[in-house]
């Protein structure tokens, strides 16, 4: 097994020197840590609401470990709030999830703000090594990495083309992924010391090298290791149950929650009507809109089929 990690560190290097950027989006985690592990000279850039969320604790684990340059950008709840309007705008969805995506965004205006042109972020990790607690429960793991892995997008993506920014994602790099691929999900999901771990190999091919502590991390979102997620009580407790339930039958989407009828709103006044279904696209039963043949994940509404 120690030659199995041992080509996971080699692979990931090479991905590396093929995607060579000046600045990183650290969240915390262990994806976007073990790129910085291995980017000793690169800018990191964390994003934390008003100084909140757990992933500060585990930037400095990785900061006083690795000797990281990182800049934390710290944001303030109306800041956060009026940002919204610009992301909905730049990704044109209202999907629920928005919050994780203003992670991104304030990173990526931090990078910018800062003269970099190029930026790294840990985009692919999850997918590829069964980072998702869901992936413990489907049956053929192995398969469903490998469907995903054709189309994966990531929001970041159009985010840094907003800014003109070049993302690199090295998780991503088609002979990295090639390799990921080639593992099984045998090492993808495995015990360790009485618990289930996703990105088990992973996490133990850099375990010599990183912190117990972080390397052993459990997985969040990047909304809720930013403080982001607190956005969500907060756009919540403007909107009534009584303005919530009318607007459920006013308007033609399925809303998951309060926040997703605000985000919506956004939509309607910053884009406009939710576009039909073209060809090669099946109408979402969400909001109406398209969703490419065989897919089930609406990038309008957030919809998961």
């Amino acid at each position: 097994m120690e030659s199995r990690f041992s080509e996971l560190r080699q692979k990931l290097t090479e991905a590396l020197e093929r995607n060579q950027v000046r600045a990183i989006l650290v969240s915390g985690g262990i994806d976007s840590g073990i790129l910085a592990y291995l980017s000793p000279r690169v800018k990191g850039v964390t994003v934390s609401l008003d100084g909140e969320g757990e992933d500060l604790k585990y930037v400095s684990i990785l900061r006083d470990s690795i000797d990281l340059d990182v800049t934390i950008v710290k944001v303030g709840v109306d800041e956060a709030l009026f940002a919204v309007r610009e992301v909905v705008k730049i990704l044109r969805s209202f999907d629920p999830a928005l919050p994780n995506d203003l992670v991104v965004y304030f990173g990526m205006r931090e990078a910018k703000r800062e003269g970099l042109r190029s930026v790294m972020t840990g985009d692919g990790g999850d997918e590829l090594f069964g980072g998702y607690s869901y992936m413990q429960e489907i049956e053929d793991l192995d398969g469903y990495i490998r469907r995903i892995s054709r189309s994966m997008g990531f929001s970041s993506n159009r985010i840094g083309e907003h800014f003109d920014l070049e993302v690199r994602q090295p998780y991503l790099d088609q002979d990295f992924m090639e390799f990921a691929l080639s593992l099984g999900s045998d090492v993808k999901i495995k015990e360790e010391k009485g618990k289930v771990w996703g990105k088990w190999v992973l996490r133990k091919a850099f375990e010599p090298f990183l912190s117990p502590e972080f390397i052993w991390q459990e997985k969040r979102p990047l909304e809720v290791g930013s403080g982001m997620a607190l956005l969500r009580r907060i756009i919540a407790e403007g909107i009534t149950d009584e303005e919530f339930e009318e607007k459920k039958r006013v308007y033609p989407v399925r809303f998951l929650c309060k926040e997703h009828l605000f985000f919506y709103e956004i939509y309607r006044q910053e884009v406009g009507v939710i576009p039909r279904p073209g060809d090669g696209e099946d109408r979402c039963p969400g909001c109406g809109g398209g969703v490419p043949h065989g897919k089930r994940h609406c990038k309008i509404c957030g919809w998961v089929g």
